[in-house]
């Protein structure tokens, strides 16, 4: 670990043409009462290359507007130790579940994912330290629960969960469980979104339509077909919204860090983040992140693609600490990343008061589709499906 005098070189790059921030330090609250944030307060932060640096809330912000990755450990500094214990390397098989998978992907739909990202982006910001960020989290919890009751069946509600994992700055992440059938195989699938967004200066407007409103609910979208559909799996299957994800993968970090001190039995993570963008005069295409991933889970990826999406993908790299699939690979668990495109392709509005849905034609609910279609696929192969007697 060094400490922030011994990094100054890199505080340099970081701090360098930062945006001009308006800052009153002892007084946040005065100026801004909606955000429990201290802007004076130390983080630890780790960067590419693991180096670890002592910040303020302040200069972590300006990092995040220099474009730099990276994770916030101040609270989860132990999490790649636990990474010691995952002995035993998942293998992976050719997707050969089509006829349970395909079905349901003729019963996705737009309309749901239109609804509900006009509500989810109408909120100022979902950032994770504000009040608004706490009521956008309340109302996807409550959308959750509006859609495991109206689209499951009753005795699948029997197997079915939801809770909100805690966290200090009062956004918390959220868990839909779909708990499998099997009494052997204690095995655990993770389908994950962050639910947050931001600014490049966290009291500006954050639609955040793109990043990550768009993931959240495609994989909503993804867990309404599967349940609607009867969906029993052999193992246990989730879907997680990360809260905090701006804030230098905060929640998903809190979250790997119990799951690994659990013990659980993660065999498989995949993120959706920014599902949405179709940069005009480009091929459409699923992105598929190459970097800081499991080969082969990632290769997996790739079949699932190929056998269930209408689009191909191409494979891109979005560098260090980008999402929050970066969490559980530092647990030491398998985890992959899916985007929009490739990177140089993406959302160039986002972070900004310009992720909105309206903003463009480049924005399209029917590539959002795919991913839905792919986050259904992953839970039907990876989770499998327990037979009727």
């Amino acid at each position: 670990m060094k400490s922030l005098a011994g990094l100054l070189s890199l505080l340099a790059f970081v701090t360098a043409g930062a945006v001009a921030l308006p800052y009153r330090a002892q007084s946040p609250f005065e100026v801004h009462p909606g955000f429990n944030l201290d802007l004076n307060a130390p983080r630890l932060v780790e960067l590419d290359g693991h180096q670890r640096v002592w910040m303020t809330e302040l200069e972590k912000i300006q990092a995040k507007a220099r474009g730099v990755k990276f994770f916030d450990v101040t609270d989860t500094q132990d999490l790649d130790t636990f990474s010691q214990f995952r002995q035993n390397k998942p293998k992976y098989p050719s997707p050969n579940a089509g006829e349970k998978v395909k079905p349901i992907l003729k019963t996705l739909s737009t309309a749901g994912p239109k609804e509900n990202l006009e509500r989810f982006s109408s909120f100022r910001t979902r950032y994770y330290r504000s009040t608004t960020g706490k009521e956008s989290q309340q109302w996807l919890l409550s959308k959750i629960k509006e859609t495991t009751s109206e689209y499951a069946p009753e005795s699948l509600q029997d197997i079915i969960t939801l809770s909100e994992f805690p966290h200090s700055w009062g956004q918390n992440s959220i868990i839909a469980r779909i708990n499998g059938s099997s009494t052997d195989d204690d095995s655990i699938v993770v389908i994950g979104a962050h639910q947050d967004s931001t600014n490049l200066w966290p009291f500006l407007p954050a639609p955040g339509a793109d990043d990550d409103g768009s993931g959240s609910v495609t994989i909503l979208e993804a867990y309404r077909a599967l349940i609607a559909a009867n969906f029993r799996p052999v193992r246990t299957v989730e879907f997680h919204w990360y809260s905090a994800e701006e804030g230098g993968l905060l929640g998903s970090q809190a979250v790997a860090r119990q799951y690994a001190a659990d013990h659980a039995h993660v065999l498989a993570m995949s993120q959706f983040d920014m599902t949405a963008w179709v940069k005009s005069g480009t091929r459409e295409e699923v992105g598929v992140i190459t970097d800081y991933v499991d080969q082969d889970l990632t290769r997996f990826n790739k079949d699932l693609v190929s056998a269930y999406l209408d689009i191909p993908y191409v494979e891109t790299k979005c560098g260090y600490a980008c999402s929050d699939h970066a969490s559980w690979s530092k647990a030491g668990y398998p985890s992959i990343f899916t985007i929009e495109s490739s990177f140089e392709n993406s959302n160039h509005n986002i972070h900004s008061s310009n992720d909105r849905i309206d903003i463009s034609e480049e924005f399209s609910f029917s590539h959002m589709l795919e991913f839905s279609k792919l986050a259904v696929a992953f839970a039907v192969e990876l989770g499998g499906w327990t037979e009727s007697k």
